[in-house]
C-alpha cells in the first residue's frame, strides 16, 4: 500500500491491517479461506496401500497371483469453516487514528482495503448521486469537503482545490462536524454538529464561507443523522441516549422542535441505551438500527440496537432486538452502514470493521460478528452509490427522451426583469410553470443528472466571466434566487473565463466543458464539476488559426468533443478524458475539421455555427447557423451524417432556412431523440421541430413556438432528474 504525506499528515500511513472472519456458528475467529459459506472443504484422501509383489515365474510356468491391494487411508481432516458470501459492493471508510486521520480507505464488501486517499478529513462520510464523496472534519475548523469521483482517483491522491472544494469558515458555524446524510432528492446535506450541539443544513453545491441553509438546536449533543427522502423525516441520534425524530422537516420550514423522541428500552420500558452514535433507517421495512458507544472510554460495553416502526415510535421503546457483550466485539462502534439486511460497523476501540448479517432478524445477547477485519481506529463508514444509469441531458441515448420540461435562459442585451432567469416550460411550449434567478447575465444552461444547473455568464465592462452552479434547479428553486447557502461560482484570473458561451457536463466524469469565445485566448476550458472558486481548467482544447468557439457537445461514449466554431466550422477532439487522465493539461489543434456543405461546396458566408448536439444512435451532428448576428432572418438549422469520424467538407442531409422558419438568430439547441428544441433570440422565440433527423429541407416552420424574452440557450429535462 502506497503511502504519502498530507498539509494535515505529517506521518506516513502504516498499512498494518490483518484480516480474520469469523463463521456465525463459530465462537472464535475461523481461518479465511474463501467466500462460499461455511462449509469446509473435506481433507484429502490417505495413502493406499502396498500392492502384494507378483509371484516368480516358472519354468515354461504361469505367472504368480498378485498380491491384495492395501487398505483405503483414513480421511484427512476437515477444512476450516469459510466465511458468508457477501454481495459485491464497495465502501469508503474514514480513518481517525493518531498516525492515519485525514484518510480514507476505499475498501470491498469483505472490508478488504482497495485503495487509501487524503481526503483532508476524518469524520462522517456519505456518497451523493454523482458519485462523489462528501465528509465531515473536525481536524482543524470545521468544515465538509466534497471529493470529486473519488473511486476514480489514484492510490495516494489527495485533496486538490482545482477538482475538489470545502465549505468552511465562520458564516458556516460549524465546530465539530461528525456524521453527515445527503438526502438525493432534495440536494441537501444534513450535518450533526456535535458541540455546536445543532443540526446544519447546506445545499449540495455550497462551498466556501456560506452560511447554513438552515440550523436546528437539538437537545443533547447530536452525532448522526439520517433522513428519509420520501417521507421528510429527520432523525438525529444524540448522545444522551436518545433519538430525536422531526416530521415534515424541510417542507415545514426546516421544523425547530421534533416531533418525538425514542428511547432504546427493554421489555420493561427501562432505558437501555447510553450513547447513541451511528444511525441507520431501512426505508422498505421501516426499521432503526443505532449503535451506542455506552462509555467512549470502555472498550466492551458497545451495543446494537434495532427499533420496529421508526416512522410512529415515540417514547420509551422496546428493541427488537439488542446485540452487547464480549463476543461482539463491540466497544465503541462509532458509524454504521446498512447494505439490505447486512449491518457494517466501524468499530473504534477494537480497530475493527465488524459485519452483522441478517441484523433484523435472529436472537438479542451476545452475538458474535460475521466477519471482523482489523483495521486502524476507523470512524464512519459507507456504501459507495451506484451512479445513474441513464445519459447525460445532452447525450440522446434513446430514440425520443421523456421530459418532464424544457429550460430557457434569459439574457437581454439590456438588463430587465429577466436577466438571469432559468425559466421551466412545459413539453408542449404553451407555459411556463417554474423560474429560477442566477443573478448574473446568464448566456448558457445545461444539467447534470442530479439536476443540478450550470450557468455560463459573462460581464463585458469588467471582462470576467464564469460558470454558476445552482443546486437542483431542474425539479426545484421555484421562485429562488441565488444562494450561497446552497450554490457556488467558478471565476477568477486562474480559470480563464472571460466570456464564455455554451457548456456541456460529462456527469459520470465530474468534467463541465466551457466554450470560451474571447478574441485573445479562445479554446474549449475544461473544469472538475466539484470545483469552486478561481479554479484552474484540468485540461484546454485550442482549435487552429485562433478559431472561436461558441458551443460545445462532448461524448462520453467516444470520448470525443464537438465544437461549435463561429467562422462556420466544426472542430472535433478526440480522447479527450483519455489524454486527460494520461496527464496532459492542453490539446492544441483539432483532429479533425469539419465544414457544412451543399453541393459538395461550403455554404457561402456569412457562417456562423452557434448550437450544437451530437447524436450517437445515428452518428448525426445537428447544428445551428445564426448566420449575420443583425439579420433576424438568415437562421438556419443543419443535420450532417456519418460525423463520427468525417473531416473536410461534409454536405448536411437536412437544411432548414427561410421567412416561414423565423429563424434568425438560433444561438442554442438541444435535442430529445427525436425532437430539436431551439432558442431562436433575435425573434423570442422557442421552437420545436419534430422528427429532425428525417425532416425534408426547406422553408419549414417550427412544429411548435412559443414566446419568450430574449432566450439564449435551451436544455431538456428528462424526467429520471426527479428521481
Amino acid at each position: 500500500m502506497k503511502t504519502f504525506n498530507s498539509g494535515n499528515i505529517s506521518q506516513s500511513i502504516q498499512s498494518r491491517s490483518m484480516t480474520s472472519k469469523i463463521c456465525l456458528s463459530a465462537l472464535s475467529l475461523a481461518i479465511l479461506i474463501g467466500l462460499t459459506g461455511c462449509d469446509g472443504d473435506d481433507g484429502s484422501t490417505g495413502p493406499a496401500g502396498m500392492q502384494g509383489e507378483m509371484g516368480a515365474p516358472g519354468d515354461n510356468g504361469t505367472d504368480g497371483a498378485d498380491g491384495n491391494d492395501g487398505a483405503n487411508g483414513n480421511d484427512g481432516v476437515d477444512g476450516a469453516d469459510g466465511t458468508p458470501g457477501f454481495n459485491a459492493a464497495t465502501f469508503i471508510l474514514a480513518n481517525n487514528g493518531t498516525d492515519n486521520a485525514g484518510t480514507i480507505d476505499l475498501i470491498d464488501q469483505n472490508a478488504a482495503k482497495l485503495k487509501t486517499f487524503n481526503s483532508g478529513a476524518n469524520e462522517g462520510v456519505a456518497v451523493d448521486k454523482l458519485g462523489n464523496l462528501i465528509q465531515a472534519s473536525d481536524l482543524g475548523n470545521g468544515a465538509i469537503s466534497t471529493i470529486c469521483q473519488v473511486q476514480s482517483r489514484n492510490d495516494g491522491g489527495m485533496f486538490n482545490t482545482d477538482r475538489d472544494r470545502t465549505i468552511t469558515g465562520t458564516n458556516t458555524t460549524l465546530v465539530n462536524p461528525k456524521g453527515i446524510h445527503v438526502s438525493h432528492k432534495r440536494g441537501l446535506v444534513f450535518i450533526a454538529d456535535f458541540n455546536a450541539v445543532q443540526i446544519t443544513v447546506f445545499g449540495a453545491t455550497a462551498a466556501g464561507d456560506a452560511t447554513p441553509l438552515a440550523t436546528t438546536v437539538t437537545d443533547a449533543k447530536p452525532w448522526d443523522v439520517t433522513y428519509d427522502d420520501v417521507n421528510d423525516r429527520l432523525y438525529v441520534a444524540l448522545t444522551n441516549g436518545d433519538v430525536a425524530v422531526y416530521d415534515s422537516y424541510v417542507d415545514g420550514g426546516f421544523v425547530a422542535m421534533p416531533t418525538r423522541t425514542i428511547t432504546p428500552s427493554n421489555d420493561a420500558g427501562e432505558k437501555i441505551s447510553v450513547n447513541i452514535h451511528g444511525i441507520a433507517y431501512d426505508a422498505k421495512t421501516n426499521k432503526l438500527v443505532l449503535s451506542d458507544v455506552g462509555s467512549a472510554s470502555d472498550a466492551t460495553d458497545g451495543s446494537l440496537f434495532v427499533i420496529n416502526n421508526a416512522s410512529l415510535a415515540d417514547g420509551n421503546t422496546s428493541v427488537a432486538r439488542s446485540i452487547a457483550g464480549p463476543a461482539s466485539m463491540l466497544g465503541n462502534p462509532v458509524d454504521i452502514s446498512l447494505t439490505g439486511s447486512d449491518l457494517r460497523v466501524a468499530e473504534k476501540s477494537n480497530d475493527a470493521v465488524l459485519v452483522f448479517s441478517n441484523i433484523f432478524s435472529g436472537e438479542s445477547g451476545d452475538i458474535s460478528p460475521d466477519s471482523v477485519t482489523q483495521t486502524i481506529k476507523p470512524e464512519s463508514i459507507t456504501e459507495t452509490v451506484m451512479h445513474s444509469d441513464m445519459a447525460d441531458i445532452s447525450d440522446s441515448y434513446m430514440v425520443n427522451v421523456p421530459l418532464m420540461g424544457v429550460a430557457v435562459s434569459s439574457n437581454p442585451g439590456v438588463e430587465g426583469p429577466t436577466t438571469g432567469h432559468i425559466s421551466r416550460l412545459n413539453t408542449p411550449l404553451t407555459s411556463e410553470f417554474g423560474s429560477y434567478n442566477a443573478s448574473q447575465a446568464i448566456e448558457s444552461v445545461t444539467f447534470d443528472k442530479a439536476g443540478n444547473s450550470y450557468t455560463t455568464f459573462d460581464n463585458s465592462t469588467t471582462s470576467t466571466g464564469g460558470i454558476v452552479i445552482s443546486n437542483k434547479v431542474a425539479v426545484h428553486r421555484d421562485g429562488e434566487v441565488f444562494s450561497l447557502s446552497q450554490d457556488s461560482i467558478i471565476s477568477g484570473d486562474n480559470t480563464g473565463l472571460i466570456s464564455p458561451k455554451g457548456l456541456d457536463v460529462a456527469s459520470d466524469s465530474g468534467l463541465v466543458f466551457v466554450a470560451e469565445n474571447n478574441a485573445t485566448t479562445p479554446g474549449i476550458l475544461v473544469f472538475s464539476s466539484c470545483t469552486t472558486g478561481d479554479a484552474s481548467p484540468l485540461i484546454t482544447l485550442t482549435p487552429s488559426n485562433n478559431a472561436r468557439p461558441w458551443d460545445v457537445d462532448y461524448d462520453v461514449a467516444t470520448d470525443r468533443a464537438f465544437v461549435a466554431l463561429t467562422n462556420g466550422t466544426i472542430a472535433v477532439f478526440d480522447e479527450v478524458k483519455t489524454k486527460l487522465m494520461a496527464g496532459m493539461s492542453s490539446i492544441t489543434g483539432e483532429d479533425r475539421l469539419i465544414t457544412p456543405a451543399t453541393g459538395g461546396a461550403a455554404f457561402p458566408a456569412p457562417t456562423n455555427i452557434h448550437g450544437i448536439d451530437y447524436d450517437p444512435l445515428s452518428d448525426s451532428l445537428i447544428v445551428s447557423d445564426v448566420g449575420s448576428a443583425a439579420d433576424a432572418t438568415d437562421g438556419k438549422l443543419y443535420v450532417l451524417s456519418n460525423v463520427g469520424m468525417s473531416s473536410g467538407l461534409n454536405n448536411v442531409s437536412v437544411n432548414i432556412a427561410g421567412p416561414a422558419t423565423m429563424l434568425g438568430n438560433p444561438v442554442d439547441i438541444m435535442f430529445t431523440g427525436n425532437h430539436l428544441y431551439v432558442a431562436e433570440k433575435s425573434n423570442g422565440l422557442v421552437m420545436r421541430y419534430d422528427n429532425i433527423l428525417t425532416s425534408s429541407s426547406g422553408d419549414i416552420a417550427a412544429s411548435l413556438s412559443y414566446s419568450f424574452t430574449a432566450p439564449e440557450s435551451v436544455a431538456i429535462l428528462p424526467t429520471w432528474l426527479n428521481h
